[in-house]
């Protein structure tokens, strides 16, 4: 798909189509990087204004960019490709902090008990027993899903959701960029929703 001159895109605008373009019909990664690059820091901001935690941002970030990039032939240059990833990433971010109020309930608010407030707070421990073994087989579930993946997305999946590295330690560990780490969980991310749908029953 070319722009025709009359498109009415900016000048980045339409250079960000070129990038759509070469990643989209090409399977270019340094077209994919330039974008991430682009507005990574824009979107991580937006995302930390709407959930106030940093770990947060940066998953919500990570899926902003991995939603994007697998609909990229749903993207049209009729708007701005920034306008329509900053859209993705805004209504990911609202499913995200509708999805979290409905976990939480109403459980981890004070009560007004007419003698003082009082905390209801629900924690792992009063888990039944066949809870806490319906819990223990998914979790077995998920590692095993996790096995299934190539060994440089499992072990970034592994430092990150199992041992709860950041960002910023998994470059370290890795010896990869920062930019690199993101892009390559996502990746993993993909590839793991995929072997989860598989699974779905189970879950």
């Amino acid at each position: 798909m070319e722009l025709d001159s009359n498109s009415g895109l900016s000048p980045k605008a339409q250079v960000d189509f070129e990038l759509v373009v070469r990643a989209r019909d090409f399977q270019d990664e340094k077209a994919y990087a330039e974008l991430l690059a682009k507005y990574r820091d824009s979107i991580f901001f937006m995302m930390m204004k709407m959930v106030k935690n940093t770990d947060d941002a940066d998953d919500l970030t990570i899926e902003a960019f991995g939603k994007a990039f697998n609909r990229l032939h749903q993207y049209t240059p009729n708007y701005a490709f920034s306008t329509w990833l900053f859209r993705i990433a805004t209504n990911n971010c609202i499913d995200f902090i509708r999805r979290k109020k409905m976990n939480t309930l109403s459980l981890d608010k004070e009560f007004d008990t007419g003698d003082g407030e009082l905390t209801i707070e629900i924690k792992d421990e009063l888990l039944n027993p066949e809870e806490r073994f319906i819990r223990k087989q998914k979790i077995r579930l998920l590692r095993e899903i996790v096995d299934q993946l190539k060994p440089r997305y499992k072990n970034l999946v592994v430092l990150r959701y199992f041992r709860e590295y950041s960002y910023e330690e998994i470059a370290e560990e890795t010896n990869l960029p920062i930019g690199t780490v993101k892009t390559q969980l996502f990746r993993a991310r993909e590839q793991l929703y995929a072997l989860m749908l598989g699974k779905k029953d189970n879950f």
